[in-house]
Order: C-alpha cells, then structure tokens, then sequence
C-alpha cells in the first residue's frame, strides 16, 4: 500500500504535463480519456498512446484506461479499424496480473455492452467474440474481488437481456455446470450456485430443463456443504416458477420434501420461508396431498425459529388454496380486491326477485355446474348435496348468515322464505288436509295414512349414514382433541338416529305401539327447510312451509337434538383448506403460542386474516369468527391496528350482511381505542362505510367529530387525514346531513393551527359547496357562504381572510356554484380584500383576480356589470405599495392552483 501514492504522483506528473493539474484517481466530473488527445512530446497517435498506458508499468496508468474504455470507445470506434485497435487492447487489458486493473475493467462491460447495442449497431458480434469470453474467464478467477464483479456484470447483461439464448447455452452454462460441479472447490461451487438459481428465472423454460434443472436437483441433495443446500432453498420458489406446474411436481417436490426434513434446523427455516411461492406452482392435489403434510410437520418442528417462521408463513400458505370461482372475489393486477361480476347464466325467477332457482346436482347437474363456475359468490357441499340461491348468489343454504345460529334463529331476519329448498320446489305440492286433521287424532291420522306415502320421504335426512361414517373416518387421526372427541360422541348419536330412518313400515308400527303417543321419531324432514315465519323462533324443531295450518303439525319434526348435530357439522366441516392447517391457524391465537413460538404472533395471524377470510369465503366465515373478535381484543395495539388497517378490505370479501354482524361493532370498538389504531380506521373510513346500508351509514355522522380529539394535540396528520376523507365521504350522504354534521367538522379544521390542515380543509369547503349546488340545495348553499363571509371574511387574524381568498378561487377554479351565484354572494366581499392591511391577504387576493377570475369567460364578457368593480380592483392593485402585489397584479401566465407557493407563506 506504500507504493500507491507513488503510482498516483508519477501519474500526476503527467497529466501536469497536460495541463490536468486537479485530476486524480477520484476524479469524475471530466473525460477520462481526456489526456489521449492532446499531442506531447512522445509524438504518438491518441491511440498509440492509449496502448502505452494500457500496459505501462505504472499501475494507476492502467486502472485509468480500465476506468476510461467507455469514453474510449465513445472516441475512436466510429471506423471499424479503430473499434477492432480498442477492443484487441481490451482482451490484453483484460489479462492484467493486477487484481484491480481487472475489477475496474469488468465494472466497465455492462455500460459497454449496452453502449455497442444502441450506439454501435455495426459491430452486433463485438460483445460475443471480445467481452463475454473475458466475463466468463473471470467467474473463475482466482480473486474474490474479480469474481464478484463478474458475477454482478453477469446478473446485469441478463436482466437487461444483452446476451443471446445461444451464447448462455454454449458460453455461460457449460462454466457454472463446471464450477457447481462435485469434485470442484467450495467456494466457487456457492458462487456458482448462487448465479444458476438467478439465472434460471432469466432464461427460457426449455434451456433451464434441459441444461440447469438436473444441476440444480443434485445440488439440493449435496451432502457435503449446508450452504449450497441453503441456497438453493433461498431460491426453491423462483426456480419452481421458472420450470412450471409440470416440471415441479416432477423433479422439485422430491427435492423440497428431503430439504424440508433436512437436519440442519435453517435449511428448514429457510424452506418454510419460501413456503408459499413453492405451493404456487403446483396443482390443489399436490398441495393438499404432500404440502400440507409437509408444512404441519414444519409447524411442529422441535427448533423454535423454524416454528416461528412457518407460522408467519402460514396465513400465505392458506392464501395459495383459494379458488376465485368459488369465493367471488379476485384480485386485480394493481393489487385491489374487487367482486367478480354475476352473469347472465344464472337462471332468475321474475315472479321471486332476485331468488335464482338452481336445481341439485343430482336433479340436474348442467344448470348447477354452470351456476357454479359463473356465479360471483359459489359454493358447494359434498355433504348434503343441498344448494340455495339468494340474491343472484349460489351459497351454501347452511352457511347462509352466521352458520352458528340455526336457520330459524333471530339473526336469519326473515330471510327464510328466500332461501332454496328441495321440500319446497322440487316436490309435489302437499294437500290440505288441515280439515282433516281437526277431526282426526295426530296419532289416528298417523295409522291411517297411506303406507306407500310413508315409504317415501318427504325430505331427505340432515345427514346421511355414509357422510357421518366418512366425517368419523376423518376425525379419527385428531382424537387427542377434546372437541374433537366431543364432536365425535355427537355424529355417533347422529348416526344411530340416521340408521332409524331406514326401518321397513312393519318395524315402524311396531315400535310405535311401545311409544308414548306424544314421543316423536326423528323424522325424515331435511334440518336445512327453514322457517317460514319467526313464531316458532323459540321452538327447538322446525317446521318446513307447507299450505297446512301453522297451529296444527302436519308432518313429523326434527328433535333438538337432532338440530344440534346438524348445525355442529355445519360449523366444523369445510373441503377448501385442510382442516389442520386451519386449526393450526386458528391456534395462533393461543396464549401458549406465544410463549412457546414468537411474541408477535397474533400480529402475524391478523396480517394474514383478509387473505385466509378470502380462502375459505363467506360461506365459511363463522370458522374464523371467534378469532377476529380474539385479534380485536389484543392487549397488543400493533395487533388491532393491523386489524384496523384492513377491516375494509374485510368487509368487502364477507359482504353486507356478514360486514353489519360480525364487523361493525369491532369497528365501533376501534374508533375509540389509541390514534396508533384509529388512523388505520380513518384512512381507509370511506371504503368501510360506503360498504353499509344508508340506516346504518347514517348512525356514524355521530361519530365523525370524535376524530377531531387526538391523543396527542401535535399530531396534525390525523386530522389532515380526516379532512381527506371527508372530501371522498361527501357522496355518501345527504346535502341534509352534510349541512347537519360535516359543515361543522369542516369549519372546525379550516381553523386548525397547522397550515397544512387548513389547507386540505379549504378543499373540503369547496367540496362541501359543490355538493349543495349539484342537488340543487341552493338555500344551504347560501347559508354555508354567509358562513363563510362571518368566519373567515371578517376574521381579526389575517390567516383567516387570506383563506378566503384561497376558498373563493378554488370555487371559481372548480366551478362548483353558478357564476351569477358567485358574483351576487362572495365577489363584493372577496374584492373588498384589496384594502387589507396586510400584504399577504391582498397577494393571494391578486393572484385570485388575475389567474383564475379573469381566465372565466363570464367575468370577461362584455356587458357583465361586475367586470367593471374586478378591473378597477386589479388596476388599484398595480399601483399598490407593495412590490408582491405590484408583481402579481401585472398580466402573467396563468399558474396552476396547487403549483402556488402561498401554502408556503401561511406559517
């Protein structure tokens, strides 16, 4: 290193020669080849000279030239002869024993190659036959430093896509096939991996299965060095994407397997990270079939960190099961979540509303799978093979609502005649034999009915024998649960009641007569037929519609018992997710999860949770119910705000009804918790409420001034952020309530000691004008301007008179009120400004006149009786005492409104 400065003064020395008395090494404001062309004593050409200093002694000669072979060839390649001179310089450059000559000049090739492809089209071979061989020397080379910048230089020729398919074939994969080899040393076998697992996401599918792949599956297995194994999990998901579905369910997934139960506790740290983009490439049976396996293993790996990593992975993984057929909801390409349109296949019933009749599978499966595949909100149950449509929506009818109650409760609201049932439209209609039954004992009527309509059902059972053996089988592996155990005590009552349905008539008269008359047989009605009406909401059965009387039975009824089972399995079967992975999910909210896993977990589980909510749907919200509400009562604010920050896009995926039950009360509960949680409800507070009815909508204009109270005074961006949102909140209510409620909020914030609030507010005003104008409320529109003329017109500070010569140039600028309008309520007053005392007021009140009002064909027309007042004001101004006003009074070019530095003079 003491050599250095030598080299730089021998150097200086000549450049002094020249005349380059403050050039030096760090140099880069002038043209580093500057010095080739200025002729000196040794009577040289410039690039005679350029090859004495490529291969001068002096080492700082040659990292100059190494520095300088841009603006070289930018000098002396405009002929073919001078472009082959510098590039046959460059090669032999190129084998310089300094490791710093050769750094600077690989630094050098990718401004190089990219200046040959744009400038230099006449030599299309050039970076082909002299640069790309020095790059590929140089990945073997045996400085670190040298290797590093060609491994840099490498990765950005392929991102720019400067090298042709043929040259990484034959050139660049034949050398990293040889570094990542075996035998080869470790170093350089890391380095090469690391630039394979880049490379492949670049190059084509065909030459990556064909040339990298069967390397990259070696490397994965190689036993010998962790931190191979380790990159090439880092990269597993983007080579999967590179290769497709096909070739990663064929070569890779073995692969990821072994490197999952790799023993090395961050190898399979790293492959729970990648996790989720692995999932992505594969098919929903590799998913459910090897994966989930796979990642429930993670979840209960004995190292804590792996733990910990595949429960912030978790939620993702879920995400990676949704179907958007089937949850009516997609995601755009900007990143919005958005409701996929119905279309015209769903069959409506003019006479019913908006009920679709959809017919079951069973009956008439083309209808149902084309309703399926095109409804916005779709879902189907294997068990029951039952189906409703309500509002143009093919659902679950028993998830229909909150699944937890049952069809009849309350919280159905009178939703029960709307919802399908096979009872109802596809049987033949019942008689009236409410007559009959008057004269005939229950019982009596029972023995005399015809036999043959007793061997047929009415409605199919709630659940057949074969779909409670099969959700048994299921539950069998999960038996250390207490609820498991509980529910699997209930399905076998279930199924010996299930078995009861198939006794033969002559079974069934002879058991009634060991039965008291006032017991009931569970009967064959389906627990799915809801209540007509809300009388019997406070009975345990139900009753399915039918033309008899409400007061007398005219068929058999469910037990309670039986109803309980139902709505059980209702609850606890789903087909989307694997049932472990969610209760592993559900289970983050588990106190012990964060003691034994991470302290920040529940934050990871409410990240997650719009993602998972849109994975399993709407039909399936009641599984995720009872931790949302969990998550929203956290002790950690970082929980709820996370919560807060996407109750939005929440209530978009569970709807309006879901959103006024489950949602809303969590809502109200974060208005009024820390502003760390309430900013993520009031940035995102239009999107919430223009979700709800316009009832319910109403209830929070209330609410809105609460957002003026902060927890700390200094924070101004709350209440700036309030000021926006109210601009976009103006459309979702009345000019009425507008004037009632947001007039005084608005007002409020335009007096707000931050400029910058004021600001937006007057924004507000203006908005607030236009909305009264636009609905033809020219009477609250008036009241609102003489608002304005007491409150800030003839305000004692001049902030506030400035301000409103701000409001009334927006109004002119926006047109939000009628000239004549304008002219008759606010010019006077805004014209009466030029006599203010203070120069600020009357500068904006200049710019006001000058760039918006006089810009306004009905201000400049002739015959207009107040052009006369506005120009004698202008005129008035020009001669003012001040030098601004004097300036903006005078014709200029017009100005856009928000590019005005007034806002800057307000403080």
């Amino acid at each position: 290193m003491a050599g250095i400065p030598l080299y730089f003064v021998d150097l200086q020395d000549d450049l002094d020669d020249f005349g380059f008395e403050d050039y030096g090494p760090d140099c880069e404001s002038m043209r580093i080849s500057a010095f080739l062309d200025i002729p000196g004593q040794d009577n040289l050409t410039p690039l005679a000279r350029l090859e004495k200093y490529a291969f001068s002694d002096n080492i700082f000669n040659r990292q100059i030239i190494a520095r300088g072979l841009l603006d070289v060839l930018r000098d002396f390649s405009s002929t073919e002869d001078d472009f082959l001179t510098v590039m046959e310089i460059v090669v032999r450059l190129s084998e310089d024993a300094e490791p710093t000559v050769r750094t600077e000049l690989m630094e050098q090739v990718p401004q190089i190659t990219i200046f040959l492809q744009e400038s230099r089209p006449q030599f299309p071979r050039a970076f082909s036959e002299y640069l790309l061989p020095v790059l590929v020397r140089y990945l073997t080379d045996p400085n670190n430093q040298v290797r590093k910048a060609s491994q840099e230089a490498l990765l950005i020729l392929l991102e720019q896509d400067l090298i042709d398919q043929s040259d990484l074939e034959n050139k660049v994969c034949p050398i990293l096939l040889e570094l990542s080899a075996p035998e080869n040393d470790d170093e350089y076998k890391v380095e090469a991996v690391n630039i394979i697992c880049k490379m492949i996401s670049m190059l084509c599918r065909q030459t990556v299965e064909q040339t990298l792949l069967p390397r990259f599956c070696d490397l994965c297995s190689d036993s010998k060095l962790f931190q191979v194994r380790k990159v090439c999990a880092a990269n597993f998901g983007d080579v999967c994407n590179a290769v497709g579905q096909e070739a990663t369910e064929k070569y890779l997934i073995p692969k990821f397997l072994e490197l999952c139960s790799d023993s090395a506790w961050g190898m399979r740290k790293v492959c729970a990270e990648c996790f989720m983009a692995v999932s992505y490439t594969t098919s929903s049976e590799v998913r459910r079939t090897k994966l989930s396996p796979l990642f429930i293993n993670l979840i209960s790996d004995p190292c804590r960190w792996v733990r910990q990593t595949a429960f912030q992975s978790l939620g993702p993984f879920i995400s990676t099961f949704a179907n958007p057929s089937s949850a009516g909801l997609y995601v755009k390409e900007d990143g919005t979540l958005s409701i996929r349109p119905p279309t015209d296949d769903v069959l409506t019933d003019p006479n019913a509303g908006d009920i679709a009749h959809c017919s079951s599978s069973s009956e008439n499966p083309n209808i149902f799978t084309e309703a399926n595949q095109t409804s916005p909100n779709s879902s189907k149950k294997d068990d029951s093979k039952e189906y409703s449509c309500n509002s143009g929506q093919v659902t679950s009818s028993s998830t229909e609502g909150d699944s937890r109650r049952p069809p009849n409760s309350p919280s159905a609201e009178g939703r029960s005649s709307d919802v399908f049932n096979s009872f109802l439209y596809w049987r033949s209609p019942l008689p009236d034999i409410s007559e009959e039954l008057d004269l005939l004992p229950v019982a009596e009527s029972r023995q005399d009915s015809d036999p043959e309509s007793e061997s047929i059902p009415v409605c199919k059972s709630f659940m057949a024998s074969s779909d409670i053996e099969k959700v048994l089988q299921s539950l069998q592996g999960h038996m250390d649960d207490p609820d498991v155990q509980a529910q699997v005590q209930v399905l076998s009552a279930a199924l010996r009641a299930a078995e009861l349905d198939t006794i033969t008539p002559e079974e069934t008269t002879s058991t009634q007569e060991n039965i008291q008359p006032s017991s009931e047989t569970p009967s064959s009605v389906c627990t799915q037929c809801p209540s007509p009406t809300h009388q019997e909401q406070e009975e345990p059965n139900l009753t399915p519609q039918s033309p008899a009387s409400e007061d007398e039975p005219s068929l058999p009824i469910v037990s309670s018992q039986e109803e309980e089972i139902s709505e059980d399995e209702n609850i606890k079967v789903q087909d989307v997710v694997p049932q472990p992975l969610l209760d592993q999910y559900l289970s983050m909210t588990d106190p012990v999860r964060a003691q034994t896993v991470d302290t920040e977990i529940t934050k990871h589980c409410a990240y997650s949770l719009p993602g998972v909510a849109l994975t399993l749907g709407r039909q399936n919200w009641h599984f995720l119910k009872d931790t949302y509400e969990t998550l929203a009562a956290d002790v950690q604010w970082k929980v709820r705000r996370t919560l807060a920050f996407s109750i939005h896009e929440l209530a978009v995926i569970l709807g309006d009804k879901l959103t006024a039950a489950d949602l809303v009360p969590i809502f109200n509960g974060f208005l009024k918790d820390l502003d760390e949680v309430r900013i993520g409800v009031l940035k995102h507070l239009y999107d919430f409420l223009k979700l709800l009815h316009a009832d319910m909508r109403r209830e929070y204009l209330y609410q809105l001034q609460e957002f003026l109270t902060t927890d700390n005074i200094r924070n101004w961006r709350f209440r700036y952020e309030l000021a926006e949102q109210l601009i976009l909140i103006l459309e979702l209510y009345s000019p009425k309530d507008v004037y009632d409620y947001l007039r005084v909020i608005a007002l409020t914030l335009c007096s707000d000691k931050v400029s910058e609030v004021r600001w937006i507010s007057f924004k507000l005003i203006v908005a607030i004008l236009q909305k009264f104008y636009a609905h033809g409320e020219n009477e609250l529109g008036i009241n609102f301007i003489n608002e304005l003329i007491v409150q800030f017109r003839h305000s004692s500070k001049w902030v506030g008179r400035q301000a409103f010569a701000f409001i009334c140039q927006a109004v002119v600028q926006e047109e939000c009120m009628p000239a004549e309008q304008f002219a008759t309520h606010l010019l006077p007053n805004l014209l009466s400004l030029a006599s203010d005392p203070v120069p600020n007021v009357r500068v904006l009140l200049a710019k006001a006149l000058k760039q918006t009002l006089l810009e306004k064909a009905y201000f400049t027309s002739l015959g207009n009786p107040h052009l006369d007042a506005v120009e004698k004001t202008v005129q008035a101004m020009q001669l003012d005492r001040d030098q601004d006003v004097r300036f903006f009074s005078t014709a200029e070019p017009k100005r856009h409104l928000r590019s005005t530095p007034l806002e800057q003079s307000v403080d």
